[in-house]
């Protein structure tokens, strides 16, 4: 364990304990006139129940062809900023139109920590991945933690349009910490797959970890 990892890690804590804050970008879906439905400083709710069948709150309306649709929150939070010169007006697709500031939970931020220390290994497509065979074994039987992946490993299979390839690792050496897919799901192009630790870096991650639990309220 080196000095300098330490340093690294000090700097990362401190910056989510000077913002503990989550910054969601809200841009519209399509084009169309926008009508905002929450102000600035309003608190916003995700989805939720069971199956998350209840919507979020309800965060602009937009209308193209007489075709209205409301989009709601995802997550929860308050609204920091809108835009508010474009209300009743036509934007284009990818607009920004809100920015919600969502409150990080613990394990949010342990997350938000791993993703900056671990190698993401990320989807090179859009489209469905299952893990191969022979890793998706070791899973089974020792967990995701137990198992050592190197580059030139086909670790992945992608499916797509009927079609499986097997993907090949090309990160660095060492044990898949993080999984961030269910196999069979659909996963855009540039999500991460996998997070994998170094063997010398493990004792840090985990010690960070430990760290984040016990001292964030």
């Amino acid at each position: 364990m080196s000095s300098n990892q330490e340093i690294h890690f000090d700097k990362i804590l401190g910056q989510y304990r000077s913002d503990p804050y989550n910054y969601v970008d809200m841009h519209s879906v399509h084009t169309g006139t926008v009508r905002f439905l929450v102000e600035e400083g309003a608190e916003v709710e995700g989805a939720s129940g069971e199956w998350m069948h209840k919507r979020g709150t309800r965060l602009y309306e937009i209308n193209r062809e007489r075709n209205a649709k409301i989009i709601t929150s995802k997550t929860n939070g308050t609204i920091s900023s809108v835009r508010s010169e474009l209300d009743g007006q036509f934007v284009e697709a990818g607009e920004k139109l809100l920015t919600i500031r969502h409150p990080l939970k613990k394990k949010e931020i342990i997350e938000g920590i791993l993703q900056e220390v671990l190698f993401l290994f990320e989807a090179p497509e859009r489209a469905r991945y299952y893990f191969s065979l022979d890793i998706q074994s070791r899973i089974d039987q020792k967990g995701a933690r137990s198992v050592f992946i190197q580059p030139g490993d086909e670790i992945i299979t992608m499916s797509l349009m009927k079609r499986d390839t097997p993907v090949y690792y090309t990160g660095e050496p060492g044990i898949i910490h993080s999984v961030y897919f269910t196999p069979g799901d659909s996963i855009d192009q540039g999500q991460p797959l996998i997070g994998v630790c170094a063997e010398d870096k493990l004792p840090v991650v985990q010690k960070v970890i430990t760290r984040v639990k016990a001292e964030w309220e």
